[in-house]
């Protein structure tokens, strides 16, 4: 079932990104109240759906509010791919089934799946066919341009996964074997664009919400999809959001900075808490699990404010929210 609104470009178009170990749901919920147009889980191994797995199912750990979210999952079989997004699907906490065929690392893509996909453009619109069949959510694939700079099909694969039946397809503009390093060919998602009658977003570079939205209309692409510049950086969202709607957005204050900061670690902790090893070992093993989760978004939150290089020296030995919010309260009390 295609859902045209949810990924049109004529409504506001700016989302969260799929990362590995930092897409978690306290991420994503911060990154939807701040204003992002959409977010999507981490990365899920469907065959660990398939076969009931509780660590893969904690993986899709929803909030109540956090919509609209996709299940971003990978897989190569077409049959475990398409039992994998109904079970997705019945959780009821899902807008879309998103399809990776981007992810570069080695693990993933041994196994034919992730990056892989690009060069089976015929599995992965199996793929495609089979999820559509089975759920009636929209089905979203998430790619890059090519696999190498030799080997750039990514107008095979939109084609393909058009006439499969994918409602939207989101693009990274680097190569797989690029990683996140070099240029993103935004000049060649356009080109995507021009040629598919279904949506198409880019993904890649956008530092700043005044970027991410010149991106969408400078291309004409239909979204703009922001990683690592929403790490511990929620507010880049509802930067996005003044500069779609024409007008100024006051930068954030020390006050949201430390209740951000705060609410973030505070829902990682209850996260944690959910997984069996943390209940067994008890409250104060999921407290750390969580700080440690949040290290590298409390970084982000803090760079450049004076006294921040105080925080980065003591990270490693931070174990408690007390601990993380002293280290918060001793950069604010510095302004």
């Amino acid at each position: 079932m295609s859902n045209p609104v949810l990924f049109s470009g004529d409504r506001f178009s700016i989302g969260l990104a799929p990362m590995a170990g930092f897409t978690d749901r306290a991420m994503r919920t911060l990154s939807l109240a701040h204003g992002a147009a959409s977010a999507m889980t981490e990365v899920v191994n469907a065959a660990g759906l398939t076969h009931d797995s509780k660590r893969t199912f904690h993986l899709l750990e929803t909030a109540e509010n956090e919509r609209p979210v996709a299940a971003h999952m990978y897989g190569i079989n077409p049959t475990v791919m398409a039992e994998a997004a109904r079970r997705a699907e019945a959780l009821g906490r899902f807008d879309f089934i998103d399809i990776n065929s981007g992810c570069p690392v080695r693990k993933i893509v041994a196994k034919g799946a992730g990056a892989a996909l690009m060069g089976d453009v015929p599995r992965l619109a199996a793929i495609v066919r089979a999820i559509r069949e089975a759920v009636s959510l929209p089905v979203t694939v998430k790619t890059r341009i090519g696999l190498t700079p030799d080997t750039c099909n990514i107008h095979e694969l939109s084609a393909a996964v058009e006439d499969a039946g994918a409602s939207c397809l989101f693009i990274h503009g680097r190569f797989a074997s690029n990683k996140h390093s070099g240029p993103v060919d935004w000049e060649l998602i356009g080109e995507v664009k021009q040629k598919r009658s279904m949506p198409v977003w880019g993904n890649g570079s956008a530092r700043t919400g005044t970027e991410a939205v010149a991106l969408q209309k400078t291309y004409g692409v239909d979204g703009v999809l922001i990683g690592r510049g929403a790490i511990g950086n929620p507010w880049i969202f509802r930067e996005a959001r003044a500069a779609w709607e024409g007008h100024e957005v006051a930068p954030r204050t020390l006050e949201e900075l430390r209740t951000t900061v705060e609410a973030h670690l505070r829902d990682l902790v209850s996260l944690k808490s959910l997984e069996r090893k943390y209940r067994r070992a008890g409250a104060l093993a999921a407290e750390t699990a969580a700080v440690m989760v949040l290290r590298p978004h409390l970084l982000k939150y803090v760079a450049g404010l004076p006294g921040w290089r105080e925080v980065r020296r003591q990270l490693n030995d931070m174990r408690t929210i007390d601990e993380v919010m002293t280290a918060v309260d001793g950069v604010i009390g510095s302004q």
